[in-house]
């Protein structure tokens, strides 16, 4: 598989952290110069923040766990040659939970909508360890 290919996927889930970066950024510079927040009071803390504004933050921070697992993978796929068409299938199939969730995140919030593509992601991602471990292992045993 082409570096290119595997690449893709993780390139999407970065630029949808920095999408919420961004959103997350205009939405709370928007809530301080319309007097909705005072910035003593978001000082003291992150639920200071209104509802939406605090939705997407908490999906650009959450872009920091389950995601990291999945770089971490990437990397040594590459690195150890064992991302081939599989690996980039489960990788897009990743990301789009990934998308899913944040959209989720950041508009109704639905908690059961909102498991249910975390849930899918998370099981995605453990079977592209298991795989990638079972590969790792079957090499060294030279099978």
């Amino acid at each position: 598989m082409s570096v290119t290919a595997v690449l893709l996927p993780v390139l999407v889930q970065i630029a949808l952290t920095f999408v919420l970066l961004v959103s997350m950024g205009r939405s709370r510079l928007s809530r301080l110069k319309a007097g909705e927040v005072k910035v003593k009071d978001v000082s003291l803390g992150e639920r200071n923040w209104p509802t939406r504004t605090q939705q997407i933050a908490n999906s650009y921070h959450n872009q920091f766990e389950l995601p990291v697992l999945f770089y971490v993978l990437v990397a040594l796929a590459l690195i150890t040659r064992k991302a081939d068409l599989v690996f980039v299938v489960l990788s897009w199939m990743f990301v789009v939970t990934r998308l899913v969730h944040a959209f989720i995140h950041t508009t109704s919030n639905r908690l059961s909508h909102r498991f249910m593509a975390f849930l899918i992601g998370a099981l995605i991602l453990m079977l592209m360890w298991i795989i990638f471990a079972l590969r790792i292992f079957a090499a060294e045993a030279g099978i």
